[in-house]
């Protein structure tokens, strides 16, 4: 190679790495979330911060993280169109209560995925668990597990949230498979830890039998109700929280099952907004998470809770701290819980 050639070469080669620096964290993400207080959701901003991170290619998040409703989303939404963010990552407070906001984003040329629950806005992407089936294997489970018969009480997640709407369907379709169970009460936590607990409670003090219950990731804490108010054990169907997890592991006399339902779908909306960001896109509008459901009735399913407990994490935390295909960054990352610049 001639020496002007080579020169040449070592230009372009620095002009693009140049390029290639100035491009690797370009991206301006703005975060909408409406639920504090609770482990899942605390996880998956977590998980949202350690992704961006992680990618290399986010210079900054902006994060509107409240307990609000639709009208106070609404506002945040458009905060973060108002600064100017390249993308949006939402977890909706109710599937159509947003969409002229996220409209008005798209419209911006502003990408936006919703994670965990559904936005009716065809202009958005959807990335979430399967909730319907997360409901409807543990209910089944559930179900089974009683012989087919009796009463349960039913611990939903938050009224409006379309994630609790759609695990009310795989709720009542196992429901429907099985006509000699009924619902003894059913009750609207709000994914508050302290809320299900004082619900659960409370029927106990009622003195009315049940034979199961079926919770919305409010779990941990139920079993803590049956110890310490000294009451009989009947199974329990939770979320794959750490807490429960290691519970289903070792207090005896409990017969349980986790649904997998990973709060780090939030880490992969964000992976999914900067492929978007970068004209890579999903076959489908809609991507599903697919759920397990992992017992401690059989020798098999024992294994796969012994494999999945995780005594490190927040016994709110979800174990499924990562989402294979999807999410990039270590456990380290996402337990420091710091995203780019912090």
């Amino acid at each position: 190679m001639s020496n002007r050639l080579f020169k040449g070469a070592l230009l372009g080669a620095f002009t693009l790495g140049l390029m290639s620096t100035a491009m690797a964290a370009d991206y301006t993400i703005g975060i909408s979330n409406t639920v504090q207080g609770n482990g899942w959701r605390e996880e998956m901003v977590c998980a949202m911060k350690a992704e961006a991170l992680a990618s290399g290619k986010v210079k900054s998040l902006n994060i509107a993280h409240r307990n609000t409703d639709a009208a106070g989303q609404i506002e945040d939404i458009n905060n973060l169109i108002q600064a100017g963010v390249d993308a949006i990552v939402v977890n909706p407070s109710n599937p159509d209560g947003i969409k002229s906001a996220v409209k008005a984003a798209t419209d911006r040329g502003i990408v936006v995925v919703a994670v965990d629950q559904a936005v009716n806005e065809d202009s958005a992407y959807v990335l979430s668990n399967n909730q319907e089936q997360y409901a409807y294997l543990g209910a089944k489970w559930l179900f089974e597990q009683i012989d087919g018969k009796g009463t349960v009480v039913y611990m939903r997640g938050a009224a409006g949230a379309s994630a609790d709407d759609d695990r009310d369907k795989g709720f009542k379709k196992a429901l429907a498979e099985f006509p000699d169970v009924s619902v003894a009460l059913e009750v609207f936590t709000g994914w508050q830890q302290d809320q299900g607990k004082q619900q659960i409670l409370d029927y106990i003090a009622t003195g009315i039998p049940f034979d199961g219950v079926w919770t919305s990731g409010i779990d941990n804490v139920i079993v803590d109700a049956f110890v310490e108010s000294d009451t009989p054990l009947v199974p329990i169907v939770g979320a794959d929280n750490a807490g429960f997890v290691g519970q289903l592991n070792s207090v005896d006399g409990l017969v349980g099952a986790a649904v997998t339902n990973p709060g780090s779908v939030g880490g992969a909306g964000v992976a999914l907004a900067i492929r978007l960001l970068e004209g890579e896109k999903p076959a489908d509008r809609v991507v599903l998470v697919d759920p397990e459901l992992w017992e401690n009735a059989t020798d098999a399913g024992k294994a796969k809770l012994q494999a999945a407990a995780d005594p490190s994490l927040d016994p709110e935390w979800p174990v499924s701290i990562m989402i294979p295909e999807w999410t990039n960054y270590t456990k380290a990352q996402i337990i420091a819980c710091k995203g780019p610049g912090e």
